[in-house]
């Protein structure tokens, strides 16, 4: 019974002209893409720690695709990274966060503006270290991508 229902879905979803939204990416991308990302010089301290993060958030997304001359050029700006606090503890200590970054994608001369929000906790009256602004940054910057991806497979299907 589920191998004759999945049949049907299958049958269903390919009659109806059904493609993933992956395919539509791929379509724009063609066979790989190369990444520039402008430093975010309003952090000169941290600019390199940001332009990590979202290096690593790319290569997560487009994997073994990132090629230094591909057809494809994708430059992104990295327009701000703010940390937000959210929430406090009886004594007034913030005890989480939100980081907001805000990147610009230029594909073939077309500027797609994106966002992404992390949340996290830490404990009341301690700094966020190196090492949480990292996680926090590249988590972000991944759900930032993710958008980037989904406007992309939009656009790609008309």
């Amino acid at each position: 019974m589920k191998k004759v229902f999945v049949l049907l879905l299958v049958l269903f979803l390919g009659g109806c002209g059904y493609k993933p939204s992956k395919l539509y990416v791929q379509e724009l991308l063609g066979e790989g893409v190369a990444t520039h990302i402008k430093i975010y010089l309003r952090d000169p301290q941290n600019a390199m720690l940001i332009k990590d993060a979202v290096n690593e958030a790319l290569m997560e997304r487009f994997g073994e695709k990132i090629y230094k001359n591909a057809k494809t050029k994708l430059d992104i700006a990295i327009k701000s990274v703010d940390f937000i606090p959210l929430q406090y503890d009886s004594n007034g200590f913030v005890v989480t966060y939100r980081t907001k970054v805000l990147l610009d994608f230029m594909l073939n001369g077309t500027k797609i503006p994106t966002d992404g929000f992390y949340d996290f906790a830490i404990e009341p009256n301690t700094i966020i270290t190196d090492t949480m602004r990292y996680i926090a940054i590249k988590e972000a910057a991944n759900k930032a991508i993710d958008k980037f991806l989904a406007k992309l497979s939009f656009v790609g299907k008309y």
